[in-house]
């Protein structure tokens, strides 16, 4: 069947069934990217009863943008190993720009105005310094070699990324981004998240989509990458599975609820005790490190959320089980072993080793080791609680059917955009990190539920010239334009992946291909 165009002059809609393509009524509006006329195409396609994937393609190739170099402009800082950055005073870019001319270059100051958001934004960042504009990389980083000769360090990289209100940069895009919408009405399928076969091991989207047998799946929560920071595969967040708390909460951050009253996003806490009355401080996790931040008040920096930040503690207790891996972590302190009945079958003196089968482990650092030790005795029970608590302090009830991944920040709440990145962590000390995480486009992967109770996953490509990507204020808005009544921002960058049928279906950025991730979001049948 030929492509109709419908309602709006710029969008096409197609829908397949069985293999025939039939026109669909539109949704109410077209992706809030870019000038209103943007041509945009759906076309959608049913994956199983319930399940529908539409991929969109808006926009054209911006005739105005091109390759850059930003340059990492020195501190203004007395301190001598404070680093350069994206952004600095107006005296700051200046002084690099001067020293940019003196070589010959010619760069230019910006200002970087950045979108309100509900907690943050508004405002100016500050100010980068840039050096030409090309229509190739190549180009660029070639000029790139003449700025290092100078004295100065920078990055090469495309300005249809950059953030900016559209009134500000008039950007074309173009954007592709991928939609799984799960009707309840229908779907007699399940939704579910999955982290493989544990905890410590990361695996790409696209094979714990082929373990679990789904038909789709889409990347989940945020995750250690490092080792430096922690367990790589480790959820940095809140983690129930099957009704399992098994990974903390980064305390006040949100988190997407799957359960059998439906999808929600909510803020979390949480508390746990060994013994009587000793506090657990975390949950499946290298003891000492908090990816994200968000603990206990004796953490450093702090006890606050702080994205991409690995807070450290040197006296902590870590309670294990077996979703964690085959091993604990090993490292000075001590370790009880108990059984599936809760009493102690041994103590070692140094962390690390085998957790038995049904049984759990406790970890002990630093001077909360002698108290571990003073409460737990070979042959003696040994209780190892743990609850997760809503905003208000309340324990949650978990069932089989609850499914909770750790995410932000929020995008929608009540259905009005409500981008909460201050509260979220992504405000930080300076304004480099904000600049890159929330202000500039980047791949994007989005979560909610609409006002007719669909579940609603979205992907946006980005990083690449053929798709922009999406800013957090503008994630915001393509969540709103779905009419979801909440949603949040899930892992994103190199993670972004959606998988149907076996296939990747969108490109992700990092040069490797696909990233192996913490966990996923994966539909059966």
């Amino acid at each position: 069947m030929t492509l109709r165009r419908l309602g709006l002059p710029a969008l096409c809609l197609s829908l397949t069934l069985g293999g025939t393509t039939a026109i669909a009524t539109p949704p109410a509006e077209h992706l809030p990217l870019g000038p209103a006329d943007l041509t945009e195409t759906r076309d959608t396609r049913i994956l199983q009863p319930g399940v529908t994937l539409t991929t969109i393609v808006r926009g054209r190739s911006d005739s105005s943008a091109g390759w850059t170099v930003e340059i990492s402009i020195p501190s203004s800082s007395p301190d001598p190993d404070a680093p350069a950055a994206a952004l600095s005073d107006r005296v700051g870019a200046d002084k690099a720009a001067a020293k940019l001319s003196a070589a010959g270059l010619e760069p230019r100051v910006e200002d970087v105005p950045t979108p309100k958001l509900a907690d943050a934004g508004g405002n100016s960042l500050g100010y980068r310094v840039r050096v030409g504009l090309f229509a190739t990389k190549a180009e660029a980083d070639a000029l790139r070699t003449k700025v290092i000769a100078a004295g100065l360090n920078g990055s090469t990289l495309y300005t249809g990324w950059d953030g900016e209100p559209d009134d500000v940069t008039g950007s074309t895009g173009p954007w592709h981004v991928q939609v799984l919408t799960i009707d309840p009405k229908t779907f007699r399928g399940t939704l579910d998240a999955t982290y493989g076969s544990d905890l410590e091991q990361r695996e790409t989207t696209s094979t714990l989509a082929t373990l679990t047998g789904a038909t789709a799946a889409i990347n989940a929560g945020f995750f250690v990458l490092d080792p430096k920071a922690g367990a790589p595969g480790d959820p940095a967040g809140a983690g129930v599975y099957d009704g399992r708390l098994v990974s903390e909460p980064t305390n006040g951050r949100p988190a997407l609820v799957l359960g059998p009253r439906g999808t929600s996003v909510e803020r979390f806490t949480w508390r746990g005790t060994v013994g009587k009355n000793l506090p657990l401080d975390g949950l499946n996790r290298v003891p000492g490190l908090i990816r994200n931040c968000g603990g206990t008040a004796d953490d450093l920096p702090t006890a606050k959320p702080m994205h991409d930040t690995t807070c450290t503690d040197p006296d902590e207790l870590i309670a294990f089980d077996a979703s964690y891996g085959v091993s604990t972590p090993s490292g000075p302190g001590a370790e009880v072993i108990v059984d599936r009945r809760g009493v102690v079958t041994a103590i070692r003196t140094t962390r690390g080793g085998a957790i038995p089968e049904g049984g759990r482990t406790v970890q002990a650092t630093g001077n909360l080791v002698a108290p571990l030790l003073a409460a737990a005795k070979v042959g003696k029970p040994l209780p190892i609680r743990s609850a997760l608590l809503d905003d208000h302090g309340r324990p949650v009830p978990l069932t089989r059917r609850t499914t909770i991944v750790n995410g932000g920040p929020e995008l929608v709440r009540d259905g009005r955009i409500y981008a909460t990145a201050a509260a979220d962590g992504m405000v930080q000390a300076t304004p480099s990190f904000y600049y890159g995480w929330v202000h500039k486009r980047n791949p994007r992967t989005i979560a909610g539920v609409d006002d007719h109770g669909r579940t609603v996953l979205i992907t946006a490509d980005g990083r690449t010239v053929n798709s922009l990507g999406l800013s957090i204020s503008e994630a915001a808005a393509v969540a709103k334009s779905f009419h979801l009544r909440e949603a949040i921002n899930l892992d994103g960058g190199g993670s972004t992946t959606m998988v149907a049928d076996g296939k990747v279906l969108n490109t992700p950025s990092d040069a490797a291909g696909e990233r192996p991730v913490g966990d996923a979001l994966v539909i059966t049948k």
